[in-house]
């Protein structure tokens, strides 16, 4: 086992980074190279890239462009494939074959003739009602429409619902670079069976002085994510930090230097100690059980292995965020996410293996299978179901069964080798017991306490700070994810994170200590969970945003909303548990490391 051990650090860092590095390039291509960058000469062709329509209140539940009875083009279109990130973002673009000259306008110019029957005026109808918008790409900008409007009088049966006709584009150009697309529908029409619609458009060139680097500011909503409230709130939660930190660093240690000061009596004093065993109290009591091993040491070693990476690739995530600006490409925030969270994984292997081992534990596969397991398969759980309901209504959010397959690739070949690595290197490096304390042979029984003292409320408890903390940041994270926005301030989600961190790990030393000192060695757990209860707070936050903020229905995007937020908050409870764990260890190990032990 040692020698399979050392074999593997030397020689399989070297093989898998190499190997996989050109695939991960290969990956990431299509999402990094592209349009973006072009540079058209007069008359030549710019795609017009149609994608998807779908209800506008329901941001998950799209469809193809031509699910609804559109001018189809003729023959086999193009379709556009980008990257990982693209395809699980629900886009689908295929080339509409109309013809854009650069730098040429073109007056209005048939489409094609639509011939309206009853099946193709029920889907416009029916479309129209639910308020449907259209989404195309030129030069990877976004336009965005809406199929028709609904009758000025609601309530008459004579109205007819209106289809708008005509697509006037208007594109701002650069020299020879384009720099603005906007799409403006005209020519309403009312739906009647048997008649028949010239679906026309035409192109406006407008020369602008705007640079190409600065082309993607316009879809920024600045006055939203820069209002005063947004910096109020992070000045709000920076204050928290320093107050939350010095309290706890106050009370700790001057409470800690008593503590210690008794302590150091008692063990001078050792008449005074036999005589006042009974009345004696305090965590110093339970040196000889607090190093014990927690139970399911095996899920708790991969939930903990689990977070730490989570951690670092979330900060990894949004520094690069930062550095390239993202949120420009189509699906370049979830490809980086997939493509760092397999790279990072022998990190959690790395803390997982090494706790494992400290703490006696035997079966090191089972628990490295378990920390490359459990948080993809819990997502790939969620995901299963949502993949079936959208299988069901036909819906681009369906991720095609080629995309599955890259994925399970990404994991099998990537991520689980790269956990296994991590695993055996945290067995080697970090996996001798060091405890300060020898543990006893015997436990020690937990006294009852006060109710507010018990491992329960100190974990309901421990979530509300770090809450507290973010939860005005997950109000424009929901609302850019929900509401169509483009979140940009990558920035301030970086000092929030930092002072989540740090409230958390605050919040968790100081239930630990008061759990030590009502002499309850289980501490293990309630650190983690008085972390994780973050995530709870957050969950019931989102029912209150889904029921309040949003006008959200129909059982097709409730599912995919609560997914998806169960989801980020299984990922957020996990890292937060893992902070918090991670801080009681140290302060355990500290405090116990500076008394005398038996």
């Amino acid at each position: 086992m040692s020698s399979f051990g050392r074999l593997i650090p030397l020689t399989w860092p070297f093989i898998i980074i190499f190997f996989f590095f050109f695939f991960f390039l290969f990956l990431l291509s299509p999402a990094l190279a592209a349009e973006s960058d072009h540079k058209y000469q007069p008359g030549e062709s710019v795609v017009l890239w149609v994608n998807k329509v779908g209800p506008y209140n329901n941001p998950q539940e799209t469809y193809n462009y031509y699910s609804l009875p559109f001018c189809h083009p003729s023959g086999d279109s193009a379709h556009k494939w980008g990257g990982l990130g693209e395809v699980l973002g629900g886009n689908e673009l295929i080339d509409s074959q109309i013809e854009i000259k650069f730098l040429k306008n073109m007056d209005r110019t048939t489409i094609c003739p639509l011939h309206l029957d009853e099946a193709k005026v029920e889907l416009f109808k029916n479309a129209i009602q639910r308020s449907y918008w259209l989404e195309f790409f030129i030069d990877d900008l976004p336009l965005w429409g809406f199929v028709g409007e609904l009758p000025s009088d609601k309530n008459s049966e004579d109205e007819k619902h209106i289809l708008y006709t005509h697509k006037n584009i208007i594109i701002k150009y650069n020299k020879d670079q384009i720099i603005h697309v906007n799409l403006t529908q005209e020519s309403p029409k009312s739906l009647e069976v048997g008649r028949s619609l010239d679906m026309t458009y035409s192109v406006k060139w407008i020369p602008t002085n705007v640079t190409f680097a600065r082309r993607f500011d316009i879809y920024l909503d600045y006055p939203f994510f820069e209002h005063q409230i947004h910096w109020f709130s992070i000045f709000n939660s920076f204050m928290m930090v320093i107050f939350l930190t010095g309290l706890v660093s106050m009370i700790l240690m001057r409470t800690l230097r008593n503590d210690y000061a008794k302590y150091a009596r008692e063990d001078d004093d050792l008449e005074t100690l036999e005589r006042d065993v009974s009345e004696e109290s305090g965590w110093k009591l339970v040196h000889g059980d607090v190093f014990r091993s927690p139970r399911c040491l095996v899920i708790l070693s991969a939930v903990v292995g689990t977070g730490a990476q989570l951690a670092v690739l979330v900060l990894l995530v949004i520094l690069l965020a930062i550095i390239g600006m993202l949120y420009v490409g189509r699906g370049a925030i979830i490809t980086t996410f997939i493509v760092c969270y397999a790279l990072t994984s022998s990190l959690s292997g790395y803390v997982s293996g090494g706790m494992y081992s400290r703490h006696g534990g035997k079966s090191w596969i089972k628990s490295m299978i378990l920390t490359a397991s459990l948080f993809p398969f819990m997502c790939f759980g969620i995901g299963l179901v949502l993949n079936t309901i959208a299988i069901f209504y036909g819906s681009l959010a369906a991720i095609p069964f080629g995309t599955m397959v890259v994925v399970f690739v990404i994991w099998a070949f990537i991520y689980f080798p790269l956990a296994l690595l991590g695993t055996v290197v945290g067995r080697n490096w970090s996996g001798t017991p060091n405890n300060p304390c020898r543990v006893k042979t015997i436990p020690r029984p937990v006294p009852e306490k006060k109710w507010y003292l018990t491992p329960s409320v100190v974990s309901l408890m421990g979530g509300l700070l770090p809450f507290g903390s973010i939860f005005i940041e997950m109000y424009f994270v929901f609302t850019s994810f929900w509401n169509y926005k483009v979140y940009y301030v990558y920035g301030f989600m970086l000092l929030v994170f930092l002072i989540l961190i740090i409230v958390t790990i605050c919040v968790t030393i100081v239930g630990t200590y008061f759990l030590l000192n009502a002499e309850n060695y289980h501490w293990q757990w309630t650190s983690f969970f008085s972390a994780a209860s973050t995530a709870v707070y957050l969950f019931l936050y989102s029912i209150y945003y889904f029921y309040v903020k949003t006008r959200m229905s129909g059982f097709f995007q409730t599912s995919f909303y609560f997914g998806y937020t169960l989801m980020f908050c299984l990922g957020l409870g996990i890292l937060c548990g893992a902070v918090g764990y991670l801080g009681s260890n140290l302060f355990v190990r500290r405090i116990y490391r500076n008394i005398k032990c038996d």
